[in-house]
This record gives structure tokens, sequence and C-alpha cells, in this order.
């Protein structure tokens, strides 16, 4: 019997005749972290969803702990000890974290009764576990990402957990929760716990893995030690090119301000924000989760009116109390959430490319005109080139990175004067994300005024020629082109965000 946890072998999965799976092998051996990294669409989900039962491949072979399965059933699989945290967690969110830590244990066991007690001693124990101190009794919407995260993790661990997969877990967590969370990775490894960790953050990968597996076009195109591999071979791997983010120069020659924001302020969220954009500015606003910084936004889109302060486009004074205001008057925002707040996830990406604009495709009596709507898609696909056999496509079936494309579209067709990106790059792959990066200086090279929100410092470097520093719902610092290209400017943006020199905890 061979000792790996975990081998598959010549696996093939295709729907409706699009191959998503070519010839994959993949082995995890007892107490290893194996990284499994690839662009969206690149078969890592599939992958996953196989071991774990929810599709079964149409040729090749899982070995589970020795057992030998050609079809692998979802009781199958977490019978063998495999579990597997996606991105959403699917976590029951008006529970407790008691229960939805212990819950699951008790069903496989055949619980029939409810005993409050048991568990209680289930959740603590698993949290024991880990080391980590969350209340049992608050309902888990009432808690943080990064604990539902921690739950999660607890749950998977009272089912004996053997091999933990877990789909993109820092994508929304701080820079401290994402050190706390790795910190409890390395220490499930500690405890005879095999971890399969996909992640888009190349240096998190490198940070915690022993293996690291490639995936592309539904092909593994390597498997390495993770000390003979490096992040730029890594993205090499991934998408089958060098890929470099040019850094941005603005050179616009227009001084006036097209938006101007003046001591702004909402009680809870921000206090005496002060900036201004003008023509081809990339601003960044860079602060942890809670800064203020998407409250701020939200703000700037006619979703959170401030209490205090001023707002002004192109010189006139504006305050708005809807979207609808803020659009008519060139502002637009790419929200944070784009499944729940950005795209209509059922509707084609013509339907989504033309909501922001439907008085321009509407014909007399507000008849939609569907020739024009179809072309604004299609201007859009081939401009942010997503990937789509055509533009009657649900968004739901697009990849994580092509979703993101669509949100940006609707909101570039509007033509803005100020575009707001929050946080564009969430969950998107290497790949992607050098387009929207693109995309983005083409815009602001082009006239447009920019807005970048996000909590990662390459990607501001790589982008902005001004930047924000935010913390605790204030403005702490103000950095120009000169301050970004300074060499210790990651160290010093660092420690303006979270308060403290750059590597200690």
């Amino acid at each position: 019997m061979d000792s790996k946890i975990l081998i598959a072998n010549n696996i093939y999965k295709s729907f409706g005749g699009v191959q998503a799976l070519k010839n994959v092998s993949f082995e995890v051996a007892p107490t290893q972290i194996h990284c499994l990294v690839g662009e969206n669409g690149s078969g890592k989900s599939t992958f996953v969803k196989l071991i774990a039962g929810v599709y079964a491949p149409d040729s090749g072979k899982i070995i589970l702990n020795g057992h030998e399965y050609a079809k692998c059933t979802v009781r199958d699989s977490i019978r063998e000890g495999v579990q597997v945290i996606y991105q959403d967690l699917s976590l029951f969110m008006h529970m407790s974290v008691a229960e939805n830590i212990a819950t699951n244990s008790l069903i496989v066991r055949n619980k029939r009764l409810v005993n409050w007690r048991e568990i209680r001693n289930i959740a603590q124990e698993q949290l024991d576990r880990i080391g980590v101190s969350i209340d049992l009794k608050q309902p888990v919407d009432n808690i943080s990402i990064a604990n539902r995260q921690l739950v999660a993790i607890c749950r998977a661990l009272s089912m004996d957990a053997k091999i933990l997969f877990m789909d993109e877990p820092t994508t929304a967590l701080t820079k401290h929760e994402i050190d706390r969370l790795i910190s409890i990775v390395l220490d499930l490894k500690k405890k005879s716990i095999s971890v399969v960790f996909i992640s888009h953050k190349l240096g998190e990968v490198m940070e915690v893995a022993d293996q690291v597996a490639v995936f592309r076009d539904g092909r593994k195109v390597g498997d390495f030690p993770s000390s003979e591999v490096n992040e730029k071979m890594l993205i090499y791997y991934m998408t089958g090119r060098e890929v470099e983010y040019s850094r941005y120069v603005r050179k616009n020659g227009n001084e006036e301000p097209i938006l101007e924001v003046k001591s702004l302020a909402r009680k809870g969220n921000y206090s005496d924000v002060s900036f201004s954009v003008r023509k081809g500015d990339i601003l960044g606003i860079i602060g942890p989760i809670g800064a203020g910084r998407t409250e701020l936004a939200m703000t700037l889109f006619g979703l959170n009116p401030q209490d205090s302060g001023k707002i002004m486009i192109e010189g006139r004074e504006c305050r708005f109390t809807s979207p609808e205001q803020a659009s008519e008057s060139g502002i637009s925002l790419v929200p944070e959430n784009r499944q729940v707040q950005g795209c209509f996830m059922g509707k084609s990406i013509t339907d989504n490319i033309c909501s922001t604009i439907l008085e321009m495709v509407s014909k007399l009596l507000g008849i939609l005109d569907t020739k024009l709507m179809e072309s604004k898609a299609q201007d859009a696909v081939k401009n942010l080139r997503i990937v789509t056999e055509n533009v009657s496509t649900e968004v739901e079936n697009l990849s994580g990175g092509n979703q993101q494309k669509v949100v940006l579209g609707k909101w570039i067709t509007t033509l803005p004067k100020v575009l707001t990106l929050d946080s564009p790059t969430a969950g998107v792959d290497v790949g992607s994300r050098e387009e929207i990066y693109d995309r983005i200086q083409h815009l602001a090279a082009q006239g447009m005024g920019i807005i970048f929100i996000s909590d990662e410092i390459p990607e501001m470097l790589a982008n902005c020629n001004m930047l924000l520093v935010m913390r605790s719902g204030k403005v702490v610092a103000y950095l120009d082109s000169v301050d970004l290209e300074a060499d210790d400017s990651p160290k010093r943006i660092y420690e303006l965000m979270y308060g403290e020199t750059a590597g200690s905890n």
C-alpha cells in the first residue's frame, strides 16, 4: 500500500464537450502542504470537486489512504478524511459558532437528538486544537470573515480531517489575519494533517508550500518542491508567458481637478478625508479592512451620504443620495463584491454590460435596441479580453477574472469622469490581473480619473501615481509619485497602514 494520503491518476473530466481536466495526476503525502496554483478556468476547482466526490471523473482513478475509487462519492471522500473549505465557507449564518463547528460531525455519527453540552464540547475542543478563542454562542453572521474561516477549519477538524483543501482562504482577510491563518495552517501540518492550499497570492504560496502544482488549461504543467521555484517561475508556468506589471506614470498636463473631496466625514466610517483627482490620475487608497476605504467609495457613489464635508465635480458641489445621481455626475463604482454587488449572475454578458446604459440602448417607447446592445457588449469583450464563446453567455458561467472584467466593462461603458475601483483584483488570477491593470492604465492615459482601492502594496505601487493611506477611518498619509518611487516605499506604506514596524507581529 502506498504511503501517499491522496493519489489521483490520469484524471479526465469534461462538461458538455468542454474538456475541464486532461490526464491530470496529483499526489499528496502525509503532513504535506501541497499548494495548487493556476489561472481561473485552469481546472483547479473541478479537480477539488472530483476528490470531494461532488463530480465523478470520466476516466482515471482516485486512491485515498490506499483505497482505490473509480467514482469517489461524497460519503466515500468524507469517510477517508477529505474536507474542503470552499471560498464561500458554506456556513449557516444564523446558527451559532458551536452549532456550525459541531453539527456536521453529529450528523455523520447519526445522532438523532440535540445534546447542547456535546455540541459545545466538540466546538471548544476544536478551537483549542488550533489555539484560538471565539465566543461559541455568537451567530456566525456576527463574527469577522477571518473568524468564519477559523470556524470552517474547526468544522473540518471535527470531521476527523486527514487532508484539508482550502480554496482561496485569504481573499477577504487583512495582513494580520492572513499571518494568523498561515500560522494555523503550518501548525495543522505539525498535527499530521495534510493541506492542499489553493491561492492566487503567490507570496503566500511560497510561504507555506512544501510542494507546488501548477494547472493550465485543464492540465498539470508542473509539480515542484517549493525550494526549486519562485514567484516569477510560477507565473510563467501558469500563463505560458512572462508577466511584468508596468509602473504607471501620469503624462496628462491638465492640473485642474475633476473631483475634489474636502473634509468628508461619516460617523463610524471615516473622518476628515480630503483629496483631489485630475484627468489621468490613478489615486490609490490603501489601508487594512476596517480603514474606511469601502465606506468612502460608497459615499462617492451615493450609497452612504456624508455627515459633513464637500464633494466637488469640476468645481460644482454635489451631494449624492443615490447611485443614479452619482452616475449622472460622472462617478462610477466597481464594487468590492462582484457576485453580490457587481453582476446579475444569471443574466448574459450583454444584459450586464448594458444595464448601466439603458437609455442609450433604448429606441422609442423604451424598446431596447438589441443590435446596439450586442455591439456594446462585443466592444467590451474585445477591449477587456473577456474569454467567452459569445456575448449571450450567462455571467455565472464565466471564471472569476472574466466576471470582474464584465463589472469593469459595464461601468466603463458609461464613460465616467471618475471611475472608482474597490479591490478590483480580489480573487483574480495573475493573467487576468495583468489585463485589468493594463486597461486601468489605458483609461487613465486617455484622461479618465481613477480611484483604486486595495490593501495590496505591490499593485498600488505598480498602478498609482499618488496614494492615500488610511487607518481606522482616518487618512494617515498622502504619498506623491516621488514618495512612491523611493526604494523604501513598501516598508513605509506597511508601517503607515498598520502603525507598526514592517515584519513585526
